[in-house]
C-alpha cells in the first residue's frame, strides 16, 4: 500500500462526520470494531446490504459473524491492526442465510489509541458471480468440444469402414486432402499416397473432362447429375457424383465413387434371380406375397389351384382371409405373429376353394421390410396326405377331444355339441367295459343303463364282440 505524500497538508484536520462519509463512500461493508473485537456500527454501500447485515452484526464480535473456516482470518486482521502492521486484503465469508454466504475481502487498520480498529470491505458477490458464470462456460465449450470429438471419432470410423469409396477435395485447387481406403482400392493407390495429388488424375481423357464439367456445375449450382467415368485405358468403370460443403471458411467437395458391376456378374446375377422366380412360380407349395393388411400382391399358380382360381387378377387386392379355414381368425393370428417375431412356421388350417373344396394345409409366413413398402409372404402346403392312413370322413366320430378341436371352424357348433356327447358317453362305456372284465351285465349296472339300451350303444360305437352277447337278448 502507498500512502499520500503529505496528509496533513492535502487533507487537513478531518473531523469524524467527514472521515465516516469518505469512509462508507470508498467501502462496500465499513466496521468500527472495539479493542475486544465487537462491531460497534455498521456502514454498507446499498440499503440492501444495509438490511441484510446491520441488524444481525451489531454488538457481535466479529469473528462471530464470519463461517468457521474463515475465523482465523479474523484473528489475523485484528492482531496485524493492532500491531499497526501494513495492512492486508484477507477474504472472508460471512453466511447470510441457508446456503447462501457474502464473500467480503477486509482491510483493517487501528485509528485513535483507545484500540479501536476500522475495517472496510469489498462486496465480492459480483465478482464470485462472474467467476461463476466463467465456470460455466467453461464446462459449457468442454461438453461441445467433447460432442465434436466424439462427432469427428465416428465420422472417421465411418469415412474408413464405408463401402463406396470417398475423396475430399480442395474446392480451390482440385487437392485430395482426404480419401478412405475404399477409394485408395477402386484407384490402385493407398490413401497416403492419393492425399495431396490432384483430381482427377487417372482417368481417361473422356472421363477427366467429365469429371471437370461435373465439379465446375457443383461449384457453381450445388449439385450435378453423377457421371460414367473409366479409370485407365480399359480400367474400371465407375458412377461418379460430388456435393460442396464449406469448413472453417473454406470450400471443398465431397466425392464418391460407386463401381459398376461387371456385365458377367450382372448377367449372371440377372439369370439366378429368374431362376429363382421360375421355382417360385411353378412351387407345388402355394405362395403368396400381401401387403400388411392381408391383401393379396402376388400369387403363385399353386396357389390359384388351391382357391379355384383361374387368373391372378382375381386374387390380387382380396383379402387372404377370404380363403382361410376360420375367417376372421386366421389371418387375424397370423398376421399378429408375424408382426411381434418376424416369421410364422407350421401354422395348422384348411384352405376353401371358391365352388367348395376344402383341403388341410400348413402356413409358413414371414415379414420382409428391406426394399421399399414393407409386406407379408406365406408358404401354403397341403398336408392332407400326412392325414392316418384309416382317413375317416369329418363327419366320423373321433377317437379324443384332441381330434373335436381341430374341427373348430370346419363344423357346426351343434354338431360338434353332439360329437362331444358321442365321445363322452363312448370313453365312459370303454371304461365300464374294462373296469368289469367286460361283463355287459356289470357294465349296465354301473352305467345305470337297462341292458337293451347298453346293447343299443354298444352297437352303434362298435364296442365289444355283439355276436356273443346273447345276454342282451334277455328280458328285464
Amino acid at each position: 500500500m502507498k500512502r499520500f505524500k503529505s496528509p496533513k497538508k492535502t487533507l487537513g484536520n478531518l473531523d469524524a462526520e467527514t472521515a465516516a462519509t469518505l469512509i462508507a463512500a470508498t467501502a462496500d461493508v465499513a466496521l468500527v470494531i472495539d479493542r475486544k473485537g465487537v462491531i460497534r456500527d455498521v456502514a454498507t454501500g446499498t440499503d440492501e446490504l444495509a438490511a441484510e447485515v446491520e441488524s444481525q452484526w451489531l454488538g457481535r464480535a466479529w469473528a462471530e459473524t464470519v463461517a468457521d473456516d474463515s475465523r482465523a482470518k479474523i484473528e489475523s486482521l485484528l492482531r496485524e491492526a493492532s500491531q499497526k502492521a501494513p495492512p492486508r486484503w484477507r477474504q472472508v465469508n460471512h453466511p447470510l442465510a441457508p446456503n447462501n454466504n457474502l464473500p467480503v475481502v477486509y482491510s483493517a487498520v487501528q485509528v485513535g489509541t483507545d484500540g479501536r480498529i476500522v475495517a472496510v470491505g469489498r462486496d465480492l458477490r459480483v465478482v464470485a458471480a462472474l467467476q461463476q458464470r466463467l465456470l460455466d462456460a467453461e464446462q459449457s465449450i468442454e461438453r461441445d468440444y467433447s460432442r465434436l470429438r466424439h462427432a469427428e471419432t465416428k465420422y472417421r470410423l465411418l469415412f474408413q469402414l464405408s463401402a463406396e469409396a470417398v475423396l475430399v477435395l480442395e474446392a480451390a485447387s482440385f487437392k485430395i486432402t482426404e480419401a478412405n481406403p475404399a477409394a485408395a482400392e477402386l484407384l490402385g493407390s493407398s490413401s497416403r499416397r492419393l492425399v495431396g495429388r490432384s483430381f482427377p488424375e487417372g482417368f481417361d481423357a473422356p472421363s477427366t473432362q467429365a469429371l471437370q464439367v461435373m465439379l465446375a456445375a457443383v461449384r457453381t449450382s450445388g449439385r450435378a447429375d453423377g457421371q460414367h467415368v473409366r479409370a485407365g485405358e480399359g480400367g474400371r468403370e465407375f458412377i461418379a457424383s460430388a456435393s460442396l460443403f464449406r469448413q472453417d471458411n473454406h470450400s471443398f467437395f465431397l466425392v464418391r465413387l460407386a463401381a459398376l458391376a461387371t456385365e458377367t456378374s450382372a448377367a449372371r446375377v440377372s439369370k439366378a434371380r429368374s431362376r429363382l422366380l421360375d421355382v417360385v412360380e411353378t412351387s407345388p407349395d402355394g405362395l403368396v406375397v400381401t401387403d400388411t393388411d392381408g391383401r393379396v400382391l402376388v400369387a403363385n399358380r399353386s396357389f390359384l389351384d388351391f382357391a379355384q382360381l383361374a387368373t391372378e387378377e382375381q386374387a390380387r387386392g382380396e383379402s387372404l382371409d377370404r380363403w382361410l379355414g376360420r375367417p376372421g381368425a386366421d389371418l387375424s393370428v397370423l398376421t399378429a405373429n408375424v408382426r411381434q417375431h418376424g416369421s410364422v412356421r407350421l401354422f395348422a388350417t384348411s384352405l376353401r376353394g371358391e365352388y367348395g373344396a376344402n383341403a388341410d394345409v400348413e402356413i409358413s409366413a414371414v415379414s420382409v421390410q428391406e426394399g421399399g413398402e414393407p409386406c407379408y409372404g406365406f408358404a401354403i402346403r397341403n398336408v392332407e396326405r400326412r392325414s392316418s392312413t384309416e382317413a375317416r370322413p369329418i363327419r366320423e366320430l373321433p377317437r379324443s377331444v384332441e381330434q373335436l378341436t381341430e374341427l373348430v371352424g370346419r363344423v357346426a357348433l351343434k354338431d360338434l355339441v353332439r360329437e362331444t356327447t358321442d365321445v363322452i358317453e363312448r370313453l365312459c362305456i370303454e371304461a365300464a367295459l374294462e373296469l368289469t372284465g367286460d361283463n355287459r351285465a356289470s357294465t349296465a349296472e354301473i352305467l345305470g343303463l337297462s341292458r337293451q339300451s347298453l346293447y343299443v350303444k354298444l352297437r352303434r360305437y362298435g364296442l365289444g364282440d355283439l355276436a356273443s352277447a346273447s345276454e342282451f337278448g334277455e328280458t328285464s
